[in-house]
C-alpha cells in the first residue's frame, strides 16, 4: 500500500532539540542576560562578570553542544561574520561559469583573509520567474552582515531599495541607479581603451572603426568614453574614425566589407569581447586575414574561450582583483557605516596579442603582395612565424659598402 499522506493542517510541528541560551542559563545557574553577554562577546555595559563565571558558562555551552544562531545574532544587532554573495543570474551554467569563477575566487580569497564566511544567495522564487532579492516580501540578504552583488541582468529598482534601507552592499561593476548612490568596484575600461587606441596609432593606424553593442550598458559606455578621449588626445579627425553598432550577422558582414573596402579602415576596435570570434569569422568570410589585411583589438577578454585569450590584442579584465576589492570595500562599510558610498576602479593589464600589426600601407611592398594561402594568418591563430621583411635602406647601404670593399680587395689581390 502506498504511504498515507498527512494533510498540512494535521501535521504536528517539530519540537526543536537545539539548545538555547535559556537552557545554558538554567544549567549554569546564571541569568540569560549574563549568558547572552558571554556568548555574544559584547560589552557587558559595566556589569562585572568574573573569569570563573565566564569559563563556567562556556563549558556548559560546550557540553550542551550549543552553537550560535547567526540569524538571531544579526537580528539582535550584532555581526555574524557572514558576507552574502548575490547574483542576478545563475553563476554555474556551463557556458557562463568561467565568467563568474574569477570574481568568486577573489571574493573567497579575501573573505578568508579577513575571517568571514560566505553565503551564496539564489533568491529562489517560482520556476521561470526572475530572481528577486525581495522574494517573499523581505530582504533575504539580511541574514548576512552585508552582501556583494554581481550580474549583468540587474534590477535597478531593487538596488535602489537596498540603498534606501541602508543595507551594506557593494556591486561588482559600475552601476548608475537613479535616486541612489551605491558603492561599486569596476574595471578601468576607459583608461584601458585609451591605451589600446594609442597602441594602434603608434603602429601607424589612422583609419579606425569602433564596433559597439546594440544596447550599451555602463561598462560599454566607459569603453566608448575611453575611445572618445583617446581620439581627441591623439589628434584623430572625424574622417579617420567611425563608431558603428551593428545588429545581426548580415549587418556585421556588410559593415566589415564597407569599412575595409570603401572606407579603407585598417583596424577594428571591438567593444564586446564576446563578439570577437564572431567578428573574426565574418572577416574570414570576406576573404580578409587578421592582422595582415585588418587588425582587430578587443576591449576585454572572454574567459569562456580562455585557450585563445592570449592571441587577442587588447586588455584583460581583472576579475579576481575586483572580487577582492569588493570584499575590502564591504568590510570598510561595515566598520564605518556613516561613510558615504565609495567607488573604485581597478586597472586592466594590456595584452599585446597577435591580432594587431602595422597597416599594410606602412609595410614593405613585398609583404603586401605576398601570396595568400588562407583567410586567417597563422600569426592571429597563435602559430606565427617571423615574417621576413624587405631590407631597410640602412641595411642595403651596409651591404653595398661591404660589396665595394670586397671588390676592391679582390682587385688588389689580383
Amino acid at each position: 500500500m502506498p504511504p498515507s499522506v498527512v494533510p498540512p493542517q494535521e501535521r504536528k510541528p517539530r519540537v526543536s532539540t537545539r539548545p538555547r541560551q535559556a537552557d545554558i542559563a538554567r544549567a549554569a545557574g546564571v541569568s540569560q542576560a549574563t549568558v547572552s553577554i558571554v556568548l555574544g562577546g559584547r560589552d557587558n555595559g559595566g556589569v562585572r562578570i568574573s573569569e570563573a563565571t565566564r569559563e563556567h558558562i562556556l563549558e556548559v555551552a560546550r557540553n550542551l553542544a550549543y552553537s550560535v544562531n547567526p540569524v538571531a545574532r544579526s537580528l539582535a544587532g550584532g555581526r555574524n561574520q557572514i558576507l552574502g554573495v548575490y547574483t542576478f543570474e545563475a553563476v554555474f551554467p556551463t557556458v557562463g561559469r568561467d565568467f563568474y569563477q574569477p570574481f568568486l575566487l577573489g571574493i573567497e580569497q579575501e573573505a578568508e583573509q579577513v575571517g568571514y564566511d560566505l553565503l551564496l544567495f539564489t533568491s529562489a522564487s517560482m520556476p521561470g520567474k526572475r530572481r528577486s532579492i525581495y522574494a517573499g516580501g523581505v530582504n533575504r540578504l539580511a541574514m548576512a552582515d552585508g552582501s556583494i552583488l554581481l550580474g549583468r541582468q540587474d534590477d535597478k529598482a531593487e538596488i535602489a531599495r537596498l540603498a534606501r534601507e541602508r543595507f551594506p552592499f557593494v556591486y561588482i561593476g559600475r552601476r548608475d541607479v537613479e535616486g541612489a548612490e551605491i558603492s561599486y568596484v569596476a574595471a578601468d575600461y576607459a583608461q584601458a581603451t585609451d591605451h589600446v587606441v594609442e597602441h594602434l596609432v603608434k603602429l601607424g593606424h589612422r583609419s579606425l572603426a569602433y564596433l559597439g553593442v546594440t544596447r550599451p550598458r555602463e561598462p560599454d559606455a566607459d569603453r566608448e568614453a575611453g575611445w572618445t578621449a583617446a581620439v581627441a588626445r591623439l589628434g584623430l579627425t572625424a574622417t579617420e574614425v567611425v563608431v558603428r553598432r551593428p545588429s545581426g550577422e548580415r549587418g556585421l558582414a556588410s559593415l566589415v566589407k564597407d569599412l575595409r573596402l570603401k572606407r579603407d579602415v585598417t583596424a577594428l576596435v571591438l567593444e564586446n569581447p564576446e563578439s570577437a570570434q564572431r567578428v573574426l569569422d565574418v572577416i574570414s568570410q570576406c576573404g580578409l586575414r587578421v592582422p595582415d589585411d585588418l587588425s582587430v583589438a578587443v576591449l576585454g577578454d572572454d574567459p569562456s574561450v580562455a585557450a585563445s585569450a592570449e592571441h587577442w590584442t587588447g586588455f584583460r579584465i581583472p576579475r579576481e582583483a575586483m572580487g577582492r576589492q569588493a570584499v575590502r570595500l564591504l568590510i570598510e562599510a561595515l566598520d564605518e557605516p556613516a561613510t558615504p558610498p565609495h567607488r573604485l576602479t581597478v586597472p586592466c593589464p594590456f595584452v599585446a596579442g597577435a591580432t594587431v600589426a602595422p597597416p599594410a600601407h606602412a609595410q614593405p611592398a613585398s609583404v603586401r603582395t605576398r601570396a595568400r594561402t588562407g583567410t586567417v594568418s597563422r600569426r592571429a591563430a597563435g602559430t606565427a612565424t617571423p615574417t621576413k621583411r624587405a631590407p631597410t635602406k640602412a641595411a642595403a647601404a651596409r651591404r653595398t659598402t661591404r660589396s665595394s670593399r670586397d671588390t676592391t680587395s679582390k682587385e688588389k689581390s689580383e
